[in-house]
């Protein structure tokens, strides 16, 4: 929302990789787009039932700063357009559907995507010089944490791709 009260649509960096060095880049994208999820790691030594719990777990564990980019992460609205790139650098836009859980399947948590939410994916990546340059910009910064990506015009740029990705 703006200052003025205008709905403009959030888009959102979801990079999916693992803090943990020995999970290869890609794999948890792959398991995303592959599984119809967004997300990100934080492995537990057992699932949480809910959100409060895990956002216990996951401070104990590893620290208040990836507890509080779990909690970003879960209270973001559904309809949240996110963005992701896959290894060989193509990105890929979705939307998120449904609410914060913990997946513990066991190839889950190989790839460290173990906190996630519904998400639906275009079927193809986004085509090149169709991504906006805030996208791109925020990609090249590097990191390994969700963010929103504030650039502006982004979040329309995205809501009309997203629009065009359904004809």
């Amino acid at each position: 929302m703006t200052d003025d009260g205008a709905d403009v649509p959030i888009a959102y960096r979801a990079p999916m990789r693992s803090r943990d060095d020995a999970v290869a880049p890609g794999v948890a994208v792959e398991r995303a787009l592959a599984g119809g999820v967004c997300g990100m790691g934080g492995r537990l030594d057992s699932p949480p039932r809910s959100l409060t719990t895990a956002l216990a777990a996951v401070d104990a564990r590893h620290g208040e700063r990836a507890a509080r980019r779990l909690e970003r992460f879960a209270a973001l609205p559904t309809g949240t357009l996110v963005w992701t790139r896959d290894v060989d650098g193509y990105f890929w836009l979705g939307t998120l559907t449904g609410p914060w859980r913990y997946d513990e399947d066991p190839a889950a948590v190989a790839a460290d995507l173990v906190h996630v939410r519904d998400c639906t994916w275009t079927s193809t990546p986004v085509a090149p010089p169709d991504v906006p340059p805030g996208v791109t910009a925020t990609f090249a910064r590097g990191g390994r944490n969700g963010q929103r990506i504030r650039t502006a015009g982004v979040g329309e740029q995205s809501a009309a791709l997203w629009e065009r990705s359904l004809r």
